[in-house]
């Protein structure tokens, strides 16, 4: 792979860390060990991962920082690569203890930026894997991708060649002069992408509407900024914790089609759902929070790319609405009206442009951006595989995204698919917000509220999309049951279909 230069957006993360805000993207994930063998070691599992280097280069280059700070820096191949650094033993005996390590440290930026901590023996027999790789290095949907680079469609691995040799790093002096050719290349590449379009007219007026309206509409959201709270938005530690829920996905397609809106809209509705139940419990207002929503614009040849291919849109979660229904509708609308009018676009133009721009304002850019002034929390969906999945006759019973938090954030909430059951990560300062165990809890009670009027008639009299004020202030049906930290449903059916969920439909 040969040596490439970090982006603006990809360096932009590498700027928005500092000792209590780490921005590694990850997962938390249970495996089932062999049913008719024995459950391999950690030795072996370490190995595995090893064996599958090849398939990833990435995973075996470093940073390598230009002189001075001319250029972002570059990736070159790490000539002293131990797997031994990288493949860790864990000691908890829990996936909880082992988030609670693993997640509280920052990755090590004279290294490759991945670790993957393991122990082969859980508590309850199973094997618990907790992965994290620098979000400069990837995006979500790389990061759940790159992960399947280690699992494989059936029991059985197949053989893997690994003739990996580590090309000697650049010295100083090519560091820097490569630094500065691509520091003039970039207002050349400027001119010759305005040179291309002054030679086609339709494409300046189609290019012009476009970024007008998109330009408006990040304008706006701007405009709308959010009400840090004490809860969300307060001086952060380092200390992390992932809560966690598991449900089928059956049910929030269920809600999704009752309600013609998307899968999307339904996370968002039961996320701002369960926050309006954490609020009440920590004697907050229920007030409306503002939740910055990544949007992948990788293409179906993309997908396990490396660095990142993202956009934002940013969407008012309308907490302070007590009604379900109203809520779920609201977020529609908003969402429709968001995309209609170009905000992913918009904000895809502002991490473009910053590439052209100096790096005094690159970093500003980076630190508005993150301010808990434009967002109170992140979410986020990830499609993941349909499959059932093997890591050396393991199957893949579970798995959490983790979505970092900025510096001034206590929250995000991710979103991924295994097979035909949805995961959400609550990942979270356990400082400033120490129950995401009890947030994962209001969201499912949330999700059975939706599907309980989806999957009952009209009542006489009551639109059929609203929940009688008595029935959603009480106890909700428990469709879900306490697995650990988290919430585990029924089996999922398991049914062939896309590699990738479609969370937009």
């Amino acid at each position: 792979m040969p040596d490439a230069r970090l982006s603006a957006l990809d360096a932009s993360f590498l700027a928005a860390e500092t000792s209590n805000a780490h921005m590694h993207v990850g997962w938390a994930a249970i495996c089932d060990p062999p049913a008719d063998g024995p459950s391999p070691s950690f030795e072996e599992l370490r190995d595995h991962i090893a064996s599958r280097l090849a398939r990833a280069p990435r995973y075996r280059q470093r940073l390598a920082d230009v002189p001075f700070g001319i250029a972002d820096p570059v990736w070159v191949d790490e000539d002293r690569f131990d797997i031994a650094r990288h493949v860790l033993r864990a000691g908890g005996s829990t996936l909880d203890s082992i988030v609670n390590e693993a997640m509280s440290s920052r990755l090590e930026r004279t290294r490759p930026l991945w670790e993957i901590w393991i122990n082969p023996r859980l508590e309850d027999g199973r094997i618990g894997l907790v992965g994290k790789v620098h979000h400069c290095m990837v995006d979500g949907l790389a990061a759940v991708e790159l992960a399947s680079l280690l699992l494989d469609p059936t029991p059985s691995p197949p053989g893997e060649t690994d003739n990996w040799s580590p090309r000697p790093p650049p010295g100083r002096v090519e560091l820097l002069i490569n630094g500065v050719a691509s520091r003039i290349r970039q207002p050349l590449d400027l001119a010759s992408l305005t040179t291309r379009l002054v030679t086609q007219p339709a494409r300046v007026a189609q290019a012009a509407e476009k970024g007008r309206k998109a330009g408006l509409a990040l304008a706006n959201s701007f405009r709308r900024p959010a009400r840090p709270l004490p809860l969300l938005n307060d001086h952060s530690s380092s200390l992390r914790h992932l809560g966690r829920l598991s449900r089928s996905l059956d049910d929030l397609r269920t809600v999704k089609s009752h309600f013609g809106t998307t899968i999307n809209d339904v996370v968002l509705a039961v996320s701002s759902g369960g926050m309006r139940r954490l609020l009440e419990d920590h004697r907050e207002p229920p007030l409306s929070l503002k939740a910055m929503v990544p949007a992948s614009l990788r293409g179906a040849t993309e997908a396990d790319a490396l660095g990142n291919r993202i956009s934002f849109l940013f969407v008012d979660l309308p907490v302070e609405e007590a009604d379900p229904v109203d809520r779920l509708r609201k977020i529609n609308r908003v969402t429709s009206a968001r995309k209609a009018a170009g905000e992913p676009e918009g904000g895809e133009a502002v991490l473009s442009a910053m590439g052209y721009t100096p790096h005094l304002i690159q970093r500003a850019l980076t630190r508005l951006i993150a301010h808990p002034w434009t967002f109170n929390l992140v979410v986020s969906n990830i499609p993941g595989p349909h499959e059932p999945l093997w890591m050396r006759g393991c199957q893949l019973r579970e798995v959490y995204p983790v979505v970092p938090i900025a510096d001034g954030h206590a929250l995000s909430i991710g979103v991924t698919t295994c097979e035909d059951e949805m995961f959400f990560g609550l990942y979270a300062d356990r400082k400033l917000l120490p129950d995401t165990d009890r947030l994962a809890k209001h969201i499912g009670d949330e999700i059975d509220l939706l599907l309980e009027v989806a999957l009952e008639p009209a009542e006489k009299g009551r639109d059929n999309g609203q929940i009688e004020r008595g029935k959603r202030d009480q106890q909700t049906p428990q469709r879900h049951k306490l697995d650990g930290a988290g919430f585990r449903r029924r089996e999922p059916a398991r049914r062939r279909g896309d590699r990738l969920h479609d969370f937009n439909t």
